[in-house]
């Protein structure tokens, strides 16, 4: 059977509508057809259809009526067997990782956002054309799906296995820059759009290198046939380079990646910024998703069902494990010391601390709700929520490192389990059986306390081991008040008041804009005005009582409030004579 063929172009840039042409050639009688409501590995129903417009549908040069049974599916009765044309565009102007943009300067599209989905058809090959862009002789196209008869710049005839491969292989066009390297034998791509003219593409490509190649040793091993092993025998980076952004998303064989222009490294400063960092931080993160969560992966993913929410309860290991090791493997790749690394760890711990959501949420609960929590942050989130991402990534650390104290190492663990599970989904019996299998114990408390309960981590005692020191950290004055705050053109916003903190005590809301303070309970130390939240000591001088000049829907409050001495949070560091254990480095 012929397969399932899409045209996408670039039909009009300033309006920003990509035309696709769908042809299917041996429909049923009555053909089914929908546009998913979300893309994996971003767990929000997004509704992709709202930017759906114009659909027709022809046999031959007859028209044939579209029946819209919900929002997102569409019935066509049509002759079975006869080709099925359908055509329609795709509004497209969300510049994230996540659906679909075309102006200009740039097109980027996932297959979710823009490919219907042939109901019953699903596992027949599909095809993707992409014609070169009128009026942009410069513009190229990039993609991880197998090129069939392509030009120089890219575009031409695409293929993919599955509906599933097709819309797991986004595509970017433009003019971007482009780089390659191989690694550990498979070749790998690199496009940036956005770049200033001082971009050190050199350097982003020698270090990305050497975070791929560590990723693939860590999972298959330092041998030879390390690559050889490996789930992909090509890759992808698409870079986003904005004035203000951040994010990635995962794919089987790449990746879409967004992040601050700024953050790219430069030729005319050889120094790793922190920007720099977070950004390779990024690109290990997304990378080690193509074996954590593309191929290991947990029963809900087994099969997509793009129609709805994909509900689980392991995202802390999926997202979580992942993100422990992205800074991990940063280390291993020696871009980054054991210092930095430890910093690093610091924040998502003090993340973590300042979290009060972390008593009333497990991590498993978490990850089960994501679909209406954490892709859904209010002023609220961080009382009644923990992040999958950052407790996850703790759980794994404290998994690690009591690991070490057995002589064994969590790395084991997650190559026993891609060898356990190949070929099927991975539950979390399996996580406990492979902790049996090397140790010789279970581990069920551990997990039990870790994932299905709501008590803090034993981070102490196993960093302590790790001969780590831990000391109490200076606090902003936002983090000693429990209040997280925008300070813009000299305001003082409230975004988020925490559970149980000063200013909860004291009656700030978020939405409150923090006009000045009277110094002392009576406010007999003078009125002033206030720009930022650290200019609070120089003006309290030794006073830790002030009232708060509120302004809440335009009516001006005066709320008490006391200063609390400062927060219980930590800073690690890396004595100079700390015993070698190999950890993070090993």
């Amino acid at each position: 059977m012929t397969a399932i063929h899409y045209t996408v172009e670039a039909a009009n840039l300033h309006a920003h509508l990509f035309q696709v042409t769908l042809t299917i050639p041996a429909p049923a009688a009555e053909q089914t057809v929908s546009l998913p409501v979300w893309i994996p590995g971003s767990y929000l129903v997004r509704e992709f259809s709202k930017n759906l417009q114009n659909l027709s549908a022809q046999q031959g040069r007859k028209k044939v009526v579209l029946v819209q049974q919900d929002k997102c599916t569409w019935r066509i009765a049509c002759h079975e067997g006869h080709p099925l044309v359908l055509r329609y565009q795709v509004y497209a102007f969300d510049n994230s990782v996540r659906t679909a943009w075309l102006d200009s300067q740039r097109g980027f599209f996932n297959g979710t956002s823009l490919c219907l989905r042939v109901h019953g058809q699903e596992n027949l090959k599909h095809q993707l054309q992409l014609p070169a862009v009128k009026g942009q002789p410069n513009w190229q196209a990039a993609t991880g799906l197998s090129p069939i008869k392509t030009d120089k710049r890219g575009f031409g005839l695409y293929g993919a296995e599955s509906y599933d491969e097709l819309v797991d292989c986004p595509v970017e066009l433009g003019a971007f820059w482009s780089g390659r390297f191989m690694a550990c034998g498979i070749p790998h791509r690199f496009v940036v759009v956005g770049a200033l003219p001082s971009f050190d593409g050199d350097r982003l490509l020698a270090d990305t290198q050497k975070i791929c190649e560590t990723a693939i040793r860590f999972w298959h091993g330092k041998g030879k046939q390390a690559g050889a092993r490996a789930p992909h025998k090509n890759y992808l980076f698409m870079l986003n380079a904005v004035h203000e952004g951040y994010g990635g998303l995962e794919h089987r064989n790449s990746t879409a990646l967004i992040c601050n222009r700024s953050d790219l490294p430069r030729q005319t400063s050889p120094h790793r910024n922190e920007g720099y960092t977070t950004l390779l931080g990024l690109i290990s993160h997304e990378y080690f998703h193509t074996w954590n969560v593309k191929q290991l992966r947990p029963d809900a993913f087994a099969r997509y069902d793009y129609t709805q929410e994909n509900y689980t309860q392991l995202l802390w290991f999926f997202e979580g494990f992942t993100s422990y090791y992205d800074d991990i493997l940063l280390r291993r790749a020696g871009l980054i010391d054991d210092n930095t690394y430890i910093k690093l760890l610091g924040k998502a711990i003090a993340q973590v601390q300042q979290t009060p959501g972390r008593h009333l949420q497990t991590v498993a609960q978490a990850s089960f709700d994501a679909w209406v929590k954490y892709y859904r942050q209010d002023e609220n989130t961080a009382n009644a929520t923990v992040s999958y991402y950052t407790k996850g990534s703790l759980v794994a650390l404290c998994l690690d490192l009591s690991l070490r104290q057995e002589s064994q190492t969590l790395d084991q663990v997650m190559r026993g389990l891609w060898r356990r599970c190949q070929g099927r989904p991975m539950y979390e019996q399996d996580l406990l059986d492979e902790l049996q299998a090397l140790t010789g114990r279970s581990w069920q408390a551990e997990i039990q306390a870790w994932v299905h309960s709501t008590q803090d981590l034993p981070l102490r005692e196993w960093l302590t081991a790790q001969h780590i020191r831990i000391e109490a950290d200076t606090t902003t004055m936002a983090q000693r008040l429990g209040l997280r705050v925008s300070e813009t053109g000299g305001f003082v916003q409230v975004k988020t008041v925490l559970r149980g903190s000063a200013a909860e005590t004291a009656g700030l809301a978020a939405g409150d804009e923090w006009l000045g303070l009277e110094v002392g309970a009576k406010g007999l130390g003078g009125s002033w005005r206030l720009n930022k939240l650290d200019d609070l000591p120089a003006l309290l001088g030794r006073e830790r009582q002030l009232i708060a000049l509120i302004s809440r829907d335009k009516s001006l409050l005066r709320l008490p409030l006391t200063v609390p001495e400062q927060a219980s949070l930590w800073q690690l560091s890396v004595p100079s004579d700390r015993a070698n254990s190999g950890w993070p480095a090993v």
